[in-house]
């Protein structure tokens, strides 16, 4: 589902409340995390029987050069298919004022940019339609130049003239030399499609973050996918960029968001629930969240667009979704509609929001956990306390052999001890179920003490239970 707005409870959430009932049918329900940006808890349909997807970069790019005269070249990208400007000819650059950067809608004046390349900050206002504002001010080429909010990221879009978007660190590049001379100039060198860009994946800048801004316990978004300059059908009447100026016709089109990466899921789920037909949503919704991956395809750590530095869990999840990996992932967490209304007890939700949300009349004097972070979750969030935490948690043996699965504490969150009991888990049949507990106690009380006063919100760490063939991980938070 590709839907979204504020975050409330969920008795007053109508996805939440649907979605519950969806999930009661036996359908596994992919909701976007929303396209809010980079700030914390900004991250949208947080139910922990939601599976909640942000966005990440692929491995193909749409590069485009701003070659400037004295010979420094800044790559950006675009999908502009129409007639370019010659690469031995520079035209003049133009960069206006505050009234005139973003290059918003009759901000132009014909006298100041006719047949010039017109740089403009990027805003509210799309790069493509930044394009026509300088079109119909007879300008004849558009730089959409990233702010600070905007980073390195970089969305590939259908110009209507020459045109390009380049990234936040190429921004003093670019100002300084047109500050430098008084006739700066350049051309537009288009390259189309490239195969193979790195690094990919990564957490695309917009893709909304955690933590879970309803239930602190619910580990959100649950994973990511591709979403960034995916390729869309689109209806025969449509233009590639939207605008009412394009009379542009295509059956194709490039979006971005985190619209494009829940669709990647709901297939994978829809897949996995053909190749397993007795999986309950919540065993599909473990598969994918514990066999996704957190490296790049370099084998290096995913980062984010904001800064090209490494991601956390509040950007990726559990990490990027691994279809062939979900197919056949050993172990997983299940869990039942009784126990998602346990989850809503344990978080002092009163029966009447219980009923509105589940649709039943509930006695929550006999629910089975106290804790919501109980909840049979295939993750693990907890809040620091110095006396320590205990988490239990049953795993389901989906495969159909025998195992025995050993866990380790593959990393662990600062200055507190994990451990686990029992260690190993001996599985005979397909179906089996076997419960372990997880102890998280600090380790060094003056450090962390001294951390959580320096505003240190959360560490992270993964638990890994393997038979030597799966990997079965759930990422830990230890909050504080």
């Amino acid at each position: 589902m590709s839907v979204g707005g504020i975050v409330t409870p969920y008795q007053e959430d109508p996805i939440a409340i649907g979605s519950f009932g969806a999930m009661e049918k036996g359908i596994l329900v992919s909701v976007s995390a929303g396209n809010s940006g980079f700030e914390a808890k900004t991250v949208d349909n947080v139910a922990p029987w939601i599976t909640t997807v942000g966005a990440t970069t692929i491995d193909r790019a749409f590069p485009a050069d701003l070659v400037l005269e004295h010979g420094t070249v800044i790559t950006g990208s675009s999908l502009y298919k129409g007639k370019t400007l010659s690469n031995t000819t520079y035209i003049q650059l133009f960069y206006g004022n505050q009234e005139t950067n973003y290059c918003e809608p009759g901000s132009l004046k014909k006298s100041l940019v006719t047949s010039k390349i017109v740089v403009c900050d990027t805003g509210m206002v799309s790069g493509t339609e930044k394009g026509v504002v300088v079109m119909e001010a007879d300008g004849v080429g558009v730089v959409s130049l990233n702010t600070p909010g905007s980073g390195e990221s970089l969305m590939a879009e259908p110009y209507m003239i020459p045109g390009l978007q380049i990234p936040e660190s190429s921004r003093e590049k670019l100002l300084n030399y047109i500050n430098s001379t008084k006739n700066p100039r350049a051309t537009m060198v288009f390259h189309g499609t490239k195969l193979g860009y790195k690094p990919a994946p990564v957490v695309a800048i917009f893709s909304s973050r955690g933590p879970n801004p309803v239930s602190n316990y619910i580990l959100k978004p649950d994973v990511i996918a591709p979403g960034v300059n995916i390729l869309a059908a689109c209806p025969e009447n449509t233009s590639p960029s939207g605008l009412v100026e394009d009379k542009r016709r295509t059956e194709f089109i490039m979006r971005s968001g985190t619209s494009m990466s829940c669709p990647h899921v709901s297939g994978i789920a829809a897949l996995l629930k053909g190749a397993h037909m007795d999986w309950s949503p919540a065993m599909i919704k473990s598969a994918l969240i514990t066999t996704a991956y957190t490296h790049d395809h370099d084998g290096n750590p995913i980062l984010d667009e904001k800064d090209f530095k490494e991601t956390n869990v509040w950007g990726m999840g559990a990490g990027h979704v691994d279809p062939e990996k979900a197919l056949d992932p050993g172990l997983v967490y299940d869990l039942t509609v009784e126990d998602y209304i346990d989850f809503l007890c344990a978080s002092n939700y009163s029966t009447k929001d219980i009923k509105t949300i589940t649709g039943k009349s509930v006695n929550c004097r006999w629910s089975k956990i106290e804790n919501p972070w109980d909840l049979n979750y295939p993750a693990i969030v907890v809040d620091f306390d110095s006396l320590g935490v205990s988490v239990t948690r049953t795993v389901t043996h989906v495969s159909a052999t025998s195992a025995t699965y050993k866990a380790s504490i593959i990393t662990s969150p600062m200055y507190v001890t994990v451990t686990v009991d029992p260690p190993m888990l001996v599985f005979k049949e397909k179906g089996e179920k076997q419960s372990y507990q997880v102890r998280i106690q600090v380790s060094d009380k003056k450090k962390l003490l001294e951390n959580k006063s320096k505003n240190m919100d959360s560490d992270f760490g993964q638990l890994v239970w393997t038979d030597g063939k799966h990997q079965v991980t759930s990422v830990i938070v230890v909050t504080y």
